[in-house]
């Protein structure tokens, strides 16, 4: 089993577009959106979901009134200001749950024991059928923090399948950007395909997400979406990049049948005389001879 992780510096790429059509081409590989604070490959692949369960990421505190003798130890300790003096006599004390970090101490300190502790869900994780094989992904609560503790049960999950299934790929549509639910996505994977556009945006946060995978030491390849809009930035795209230790894997036309594809709920593989899904199948190729240690790219 390889896990190969799609990820891109930055949001609008084409990047969770290019997973559903590797998912076409991988011959029943398992899917993990790690995408979790905006998951969206569920629109192409149209899940049918077989099992959901709510998502704890941490806690959060509440006061339990009939216990609190008004001493105001939680008061003086909170350093978030989520709990709530009123000013009566006594004053009763009260926890803004959003304001709450789940710290726990004040918890810890009550000296009547009069603060729950309790785990908050924070979200759901499916896992589903899709024309392509299984699926595993999660939705996030608007707002809820741990996209990171996500990604990592999302993945965890994804790997079950795929060892219960003898599968030969785990195919992971990564978050956007550098921070922590990236991290989680790209840690211990066989290898990072890097996804970006030929702007000075795209190639900015290329250079940003190629010394995170550089730090974590993970095989990178490139993958330049419209390379063609633009073939100087996608020149110097390329050469920032082999600089950076990052083969280039392929090249993806402009192509108007992405959007036919999108519009269909079809990834743009499916659409037999696209110039895209051409690019796209000739991108699988140099991967997957990579990942599998019969050539180099």
């Amino acid at each position: 089993m390889k896990e190969l992780v799609v990820i891109s510096g930055k949001g609008g790429t084409g990047k969770t577009s290019l997973v559903a059509s590797l998912a076409a081409l991988a011959e029943r590989p398992v899917l993990a959106d790690c995408d979790v604070d905006a998951a969206d490959l569920h629109l192409v692949l149209e899940p049918i979901i077989k099992h959901s369960a709510a998502f704890s990421g941490g806690k959060t505190a509440s006061i339990q009134t009939e216990k609190c003798i008004s001493c105001g130890k939680c008061f003086q300790l909170c350093r978030f200001g989520a709990v709530i003096k009123d000013e009566s006599k006594p004053p009763v004390y009260t926890i803004d749950s959003i304001a709450c970090e789940g710290c726990g101490v004040c918890s810890y300190f009550c000296p009547e024991k009069a603060i729950d502790y309790k785990p908050s869900v924070n979200g759901q994780w499916f896992i589903s059928d899709t024309r392509y094989g299984p699926m595993v992904h999660a939705r996030l609560g608007i707002a809820e923090e741990n996209s990171g503790k996500m990604v990592s049960l999302v993945r965890s999950q994804a790997k079950m399948i795929a060892e219960k299934e003898k599968s030969a790929y785990v195919l992971v549509d990564g978050p956007p950007g550098i921070g922590c639910p990236v991290i989680a996505s790209v840690t211990g994977a066989d290898a990072v395909l890097i996804v970006t556009e030929p702007s000075v945006s795209g190639q900015h946060d290329l250079e940003r997400v190629i010394e995170l995978v550089r730090h974590f030491n993970i095989p990178a390849y490139l993958c330049i979406n419209k390379f063609d809009l633009n073939l100087n930035i996608s020149e110097g795209i390329e050469k920032k990049a082999i600089a950076g230790g990052v083969r280039l894997a392929g090249r993806i036309r402009y192509d108007r049948s992405v959007t036919l594809a999108q519009v269909r709920k079809l990834p743009v593989a499916a659409i037999p005389d696209s110039p895209a899904a051409q690019d796209i199948r000739a991108t699988w190729d140099n991967i997957i001879k990579k990942i599998n240690n019969k050539e180099c790219l």
